[in-house]
């Protein structure tokens, strides 16, 4: 379905969104069903439509859109990762998270480790075709869920409790030991893991580190993969470490000050990255709506020609076209100054709020899609049922609305006046 985008896409631009439209609606959208479908174990087996999805992905480079030519990256713009990410979103929300998590060990290695890291695994990644490479992010834990992402903001930080990954120095290897909990993307079908640690002598969780674990090596143990409401179509599951061994060069933040500089900003990325992954969702409802009220036919006429059906979709309408023009905005704020000029000053406030508004009005558009369908909207038929279970997954994959709205005020209360990032608000959780 064409719409006309008001930012007046140049024509490399416009080909890039059919490109990549074309791929969601041929290959992503029907595996993402197929894998709704399927039971937990099942989508995680070698001959899952999740394997070969996540291939053909990286066979187009969708894995190495955040990393700039000078890391062997594509020369893209912030519209066209923007472009690229909604995209993916519409056509499945558990497969576009599964690329995005993907990315977030290799391109922190690229852009923060080591030279010697970079030539042993970031290169690899970046020519990897087959999936042979797949990251995920360890963040939340049994007693740590979305306060994980409030250590770095909150006066309360010391109540938060000790992290449940504990990392230990010992020699030139760190030792890590603890559990993150079942809600890990990709974690059950990942080779590597992007992970927050808290360090043994740290008081609090903004004393940590961040590093890349195999998750081949000894002492690494995957959980079952969970059975989720939504987002059935990206797997999730625990990880387990016990005496786990890595060098200390895998080790791509220390514990040091910048590390809460660094997850702070990576946030920030993130936030962007669910705010288009969030948009391509609610259009994906909205048009399914809006295709359906235009052939369901009941009081004589099409649905659409009736007043209060009317009314719902240009509300749906002007939902994703505000999300979509403000999540533009955020991403090309912070892919500049995160990516390209590297001042890693990003604004977490209004990043957050472009996933904060992304997501809630996503929720609203599933649920509204879902009341046009009236009953068949429930059945399983139709796809606006998965949708609707995906969006509300949304309300808490990523952080939730409530927390992240919260990390947001604290920003604000504390910066609003301020037009600059304020690094030493964050460093002073050291």
């Amino acid at each position: 379905m064409k719409f006309l985008d008001l930012d007046e896409l140049a024509e490399e631009d416009k080909l890039l969104k059919e490109e990549v439209h074309r791929f969601a609606a041929e290959v992503i959208r029907p595996a993402s069903i197929e894998l709704d479908r399927m039971p937990p174990e099942e989508r995680i087996k070698p001959s899952s439509p999740y394997f070969r999805v996540i291939k053909q992905m990286k066979k187009l480079g969708y894995h190495r859109i955040h990393l700039t030519p000078e890391y062997e990256g594509p020369d893209l713009t912030p519209l066209q990762r923007y472009i690229i990410m909604e995209e993916l979103g519409w056509g499945s929300l558990g497969l576009a998270t599964a690329i995005g998590v993907d990315q977030i060990p290799f391109v922190n290695a690229a852009l923060f480790g080591p030279s010697e890291l970079y030539e042993e695994l970031v290169i690899p990644w970046l020519k990897d075709e087959e999936g042979r490479y797949h990251g995920c992010w360890g963040v939340t834990e049994p007693e740590h869920g979305s306060d994980y992402l409030l250590c770095f903001r909150d006066v309360e930080v010391d109540r938060f409790g000790k992290g449940a990954v504990i990392a230990e120095k010992d020699g030139d290897e760190w030792v890590l030991n603890g559990q993150k909990s079942a809600w890990v993307s990709s974690a059950p079908v990942a080779t590597h893991c992007g992970l927050h640690a808290q360090v043994k002598d740290g008081k609090n969780l903004a004393h940590g580190i961040f590093c890349i674990v195999p998750l081949d090596a000894d002492g690494v143990r995957k959980g079952k993969p969970v059975d989720m409401l939504g987002m059935r179509d990206g797997p999730q599951g625990e990880l387990f470490f016990d005496n786990v061994r890595i060098p200390e060069h895998y080790v791509i933040v220390a514990p040091t000050t910048f590390y809460g500089i660094f997850f702070d900003q990576l946030l920030c990325l993130t936030s962007c990255g669910m705010g288009a992954f969030s948009v391509g969702l609610a259009r994906a409802a909205f048009e399914e709506a809006l295709r359906y009220a235009r052939q369901r036919v009941q009081g004589g006429v099409p649905i659409a020609k009736h007043k209060n059906i009317k009314l719902k979709l240009y509300q749906m309408f002007e939902k994703v076209e505000t999300a979509r023009y403000y999540v533009r905005k955020a991403m090309e704020h912070t892919h500049r100054r995160i990516l390209h000029e590297k001042t890693f000053d990003a604004s977490p406030r209004h990043t957050r709020a472009a996933q904060i508004y992304a997501k809630r009005i996503t929720y609203e558009v599933a649920n509204d899609a879902l009341q046009i369908f009236g009953a068949y909207g429930l059945s399983k038929e139709f796809i606006i049922e998965k949708f609707f279970r995906d969006a509300r997954a949304l309300q808490i994959e990523d952080g939730t609305i409530e927390v992240l709205s919260l990390d947001a005020a604290d920003d604000i209360i504390d910066g609003y006046e301020k037009d600059y990032y304020d690094v030493e608000a964050i460093c002073s959780k050291y």
